[in-house]
């Protein structure tokens, strides 16, 4: 049967698949790599054993004899350049985008460049140091200009992933459009500060999401897409009324493509930004690091309570302990978005609740209160009649009830595919490989009435 291959490229796991052409997983394979670290011992992906286990990986698929391979695409984390010397080797370890930024080289820049604020909003990145990706270049060039001077390209992660097999550099519309400090929202196209720093000609060339590569044997490669670029490639092609998508995993991050108002400052420093999907089109989000907050704040109730640490999973929706709670605590009024920097719970007594179910009751109600103020920044004005809820929470029925009761005027689904962000990357090359229409089924809807 013909295939598509994906690798699919987490910090923490990095999955590969095989789709058939009606896209179901029909062979797999997952790893987890150990890190290795920077020149400063700062903790970062090792892009050798990435490069062993993907080549590996690849040998393993072309030798199915059951499939007929047909193409290959990338989805991996963003915020990560590897910079490639003439012969396409890696000259610097592939630097985390947690790796603190210096202090005077970040004042430095923003004061060149008309300032935070002027800057943010033109390249919709909220200023995030090593996350913002063009200033780890910006970094390589004034720290170490003679590697620098070595660079034939800077490629963000899933690009390289591609360059890998189809030795072509490329650069993709929806790495550098996603906070990376690279890209005029207004001009669309690069913000000048590239061409005067001679930044210009170390960035491939911009080639398009859907067209692929073909390589030895006919397979045909794409360039690889930012990952959750890619989550939201399936709701795209699958939805043509007005949507939101709360992508749910460490971050929770709420998709509107259907938002084209420009970003202001005030949304920035609420973590708001403006992402390119895979057709160039503008989407605006938000971001609430909640999966993370709700991964600390269970380990903590675990501790209290003297319980599993997944014991969450066994607790469903309680619309009484709801009301007790109401009745009984302070809530948090929505619209104020003091309380995304920092969850209410952090605040609460745990010896106030009588039991562990009822305590989760409450860390969910603050995480809702965050989540409802994130989400709002980027419905605001904006003609959305669905929102779609994937990955972690949209297994978690207290999250999802509590959502669908705060938006009482939408339609809310929890939305299940397996993979979203492979099932993306695929999808991004369909007519480069499937003979087959694109069926309308892709995604498993559960609706939550309010």
């Amino acid at each position: 049967m013909n295939a598509v291959a994906i690798f699919d490229i987490g910090k923490t796991n990095k999955k590969a698949f095989l789709f058939n052409e009606s896209y179901q997983i029909v062979w797999e394979n997952s790893v987890n790599l150990e890190e290795t670290v920077d020149e400063d011992g700062f903790p970062c992906e090792d892009i050798v054993a990435l490069k062993d286990w993907f080549l590996s990986c690849w040998e393993q698929m072309k030798s199915q004899t059951q499939f007929n391979l047909k193409a290959v695409n990338f989805s991996t984390y963003g915020a990560s350049f590897v910079y490639i010397d003439e012969e396409g080797n890696p000259l610097t370890p592939l630097y985390n985008y947690l790796r603190p930024y210096p202090e005077k080289l970040k004042n430095k820049f923003y004061t060149k460049y008309q300032g935070e604020e002027v800057f943010a909003v033109k390249t919709a990145s909220p200023v995030l140091g090593s996350l913002n990706s063009g200033m780890q270049i910006y970094r390589l060039k004034k720290e170490n200009p003679e590697v620098f001077d070595k660079v034939k390209y800077c490629l963000h992660l899933p690009q390289y992933m591609s360059f890998l097999l189809t030795k072509e550099g490329f650069t993709d519309i929806t790495s550098i459009g996603c906070h990376t400090n690279l890209w005029n929202f207004n001009k669309m196209k690069y913000h000048k500060w590239i061409r005067k720093q001679n930044i210009t000609e170390k960035l491939a060339p911009i080639h398009s999401s859907e067209d692929a590569v073909i390589i030895e044997n006919d397979i045909a490669v794409g360039i690889g897409l930012h990952d959750s670029s890619s989550a939201l490639i399936p709701y795209i092609i699958n939805f043509e009324d007005p949507f939101v998508l709360l992508s749910t995993g460490t971050w929770v991050i709420t998709m509107n493509p259907f938002n084209d108002k420009k970003l202001n400052f005030e949304e920035l420093q609420n973590d708001c930004l403006c992402f390119l999907h895979y057709k160039g089109k503008p989407v605006k989000a938000s971001r609430l690091f909640a999966g993370n907050e709700h991964e600390i704040q269970s380990l903590k109730l675990a501790k209290h309570f003297d319980v599993a640490v997944d014991s969450y999973k066994h607790v469903l929706y309680d619309k009484d302990i709801i009301n007790e709670l109401r009745a009984k605590f302070e809530q948090y009024t929505i619209g104020d978005s003091k309380i995304l920097k920092d969850c209410p719970f952090n605040k609460r007594d745990l010896s106030n609740f009588e039991n562990y179910d009822v305590a989760y009751h409450q860390l969910m109600l603050d995480l809702i209160a965050q989540q409802i103020v994130s989400t709002n920044l980027v419905i605001h004005n904006s003609p959305v009649k669905k929102v779609f809820v994937d990955g972690g929470f949209s297994k978690n029925s207290i999250y999802m009830n509590l959502l669908a009761e705060a938006f009482p005027t939408m339609e809310v689904y929890a939305a299940s595919m397996a993979q979203a962000s492979s099932l993306g990357a695929a999808l991004a090359i369909h007519k480069n490989w499937n003979t087959k229409p694109i069926q309308n089924d892709l995604i498993d809807l559960k609706f939550y009435k309010h």
